[in-house]
């Protein structure tokens, strides 16, 4: 549960503290706090390197999460659970790794049976739905007297596996689709059967966004969980033409010491931020999460709302556009180095989180269910993977834990089978066609340059033997080998 500090910390701030004196006006006041308001925006595709707070010279204008992050903590080594979309989404809101879930795949990949490409593995097979079995946030604080609004990319199941059936009260805009692709896409009409179409050329972030505090004025009372879902900066590429055009003006003015394009194995790789019609895309999304925090401001809220921020995977890099680079970190989405899972991770809970304060602790996607329980009070019947971040929030250490990834499938951006683990400054990926094995040090050599594999071998051998005991544990499906596969 949420610390009592935090509660009383609150209530000095908004001068309810009254000496012991307890009134009717003053319990109710009370029982508000010791409540408060979930609001958790999650980016599609947003990279670690593609906000102001992470990377002071980005290309890209966000000064809305700017203000987020001095006015809570910012996670430096922040991963999602899986470099791709929906089993991250899967894990964010069920507090379970992907493989618990059986999500593990972007829903909608080819499955083994249709597999047909010459690869040296057959992917493993994945569940294609959230099933109505696994419990989520959502479910848990409705039960406990929350009002539920979902906005945006759900990507978790056909219909009749969309949010309202997953414990919202209000979904807006929450289909199968992985992307904005009925009607013009990212403005009016959508053609999305979960969202009505506005006036010809509304900007769906800035929608969304407004649908968002609608549902806040209307339940201002609270308690309340609103979870916005970005589309954005999921492909299509597609931007506000004024926003296209100052950064067209602004790329003019870039001075490239180096190259535009780099390799990633056989693919290529953007080294350079400079891409206008990504930039106008996530400068919309951070004006729509500036619509949101005004609205809490001038609604009286924000001392009453944790406010959490993060992405589903990696920057899209090395493929469909590639509009973003990663750099220092390697590789981007799809892939098992640190562009394509670590991701940004910004928490304000008034009362508990010193304002700008940065936590290098690493963290992953399934700690958010965790985290909301004990901030709400919440007690699920459930166990999860994740750990609650509050005692991270508070100043205090968590207990050491290792990380872990599994990806049993060919992403679309190049990366191959494989799995990893983070344990304190060690990484080891292990690509499973051929059973490599690659060791880092993060401290040292965060853009993974330097295999330390053949100089290590115990250390190797050790992250090995506790990535295979998380596996069995979590009952991983592997990859097969692909016996049809053509010769070249």
């Amino acid at each position: 549960m949420l610390s009592r500090s935090f509660f009383i910390i609150g209530l000095i701030l908004s001068g309810w503290f009254c000496g012991g004196i307890t009134t009717p006006a003053f319990a109710a006041d009370a029982a508000r706090k010791a409540t408060p308001n979930i609001v958790c925006f999650v980016v599609d595709d947003l990279g670690f390197m593609d906000i102001s707070p992470n990377n002071p010279a980005c290309f890209y204008e966000t000064p809305n999460l700017k203000r987020l992050a001095e006015t809570g903590m910012r996670f430096t080594s922040g991963y999602a659970a899986c470099p791709v979309c929906s089993p991250t989404r899967a894990s964010l809101i069920t507090g379970k790794y992907p493989q618990r879930t059986g999500i593990t795949d972007y829903i909608g990949a080819a499955q083994p049976e249709k597999w047909n490409r010459p690869t040296k593995l057959l992917p493993a097979p994945y569940r294609e739905r959230l099933e109505h079995a696994e419990t989520t946030f959502a479910e848990v604080l409705k039960k406990s007297g929350y009002a539920t609004f979902f906005a945006g990319k759900w990507h978790m199941g056909p219909e009749g596996f969309w949010p309202e059936s997953q414990g919202f009260d209000i979904n807006m805009g929450g289909i199968d689709r992985g992307g904005p692709y009925g009607g013009k896409k990212y403005f009016s009409p959508y053609g999305n059967p979960r969202l009505t179409d506005g006036p010809a050329g509304e900007h769906l972030p800035d929608r969304l966004a407004s649908e968002t505090v609608r549902f806040m004025e209307q339940n201002r009372q609270g308690p309340f969980l609103a979870y916005f879902c970005f589309y954005s900066v999921h492909t299509p590429l597609m931007s506000r033409e004024d926003l296209q055009q100052k950064y067209e003006a602004k790329a003019k003015t870039l001075k490239r010491d180096g190259p535009v394009w780099g390799r990633e194995r056989e693919r290529q790789v953007r080294l350079i931020q400079d891409h206008a019609v990504y930039a106008g895309m996530v400068e919309a999304m951070d004006q729509a999460v500036g619509k949101v925090l005004d609205a809490l401001d001038r609604l009286g809220l924000a001392d009453n709302t944790v406010v959490i921020f993060t992405s589903d995977n990696g920057g899209l890099s090395t493929s469909e556009g590639h509009p973003t680079s990663n750099l220092p970190l390697r590789a981007g989405k799809g892939w098992m180095y640190e562009g394509g899972i670590r991701v940004p991770w910004i928490i304000r809970a008034p009362g508990l989180t010193k304002p700008g304060a940065v936590c290098e602790t690493p963290m992953i996607s399934n700690d958010l269910f965790p985290t909301i329980m004990e901030l709400t009070g919440s007690r699920p019947e459930h166990s999860v993977d994740g750990k609650s971040l509050v005692p991270l929030l508070r100043g205090e250490k968590l207990a050491d834990r290792p990380l872990f990834w599994h990806y049993p499938h060919y992403g679309n951006q190049g990366g191959a089978p494989g799995g990893a683990v983070r344990d304190g400054e060690w990484k080891l990926i292990e690509w499973y066609e051929d059973g490599t094995r690659e060791l880092f040090n993060l401290r040292e050599d965060l853009s993974e340059t330097t295999n330390l594999a053949s100089r290590m071998p115990s250390k190797v051998e050790e992250l090995s033997a506790k990535l295979e005991s998380w596996r069995k544990d979590v009952g991983a499906v592997m990859p097969t080998p692909n016996s049809n596969k053509s010769q070249k």
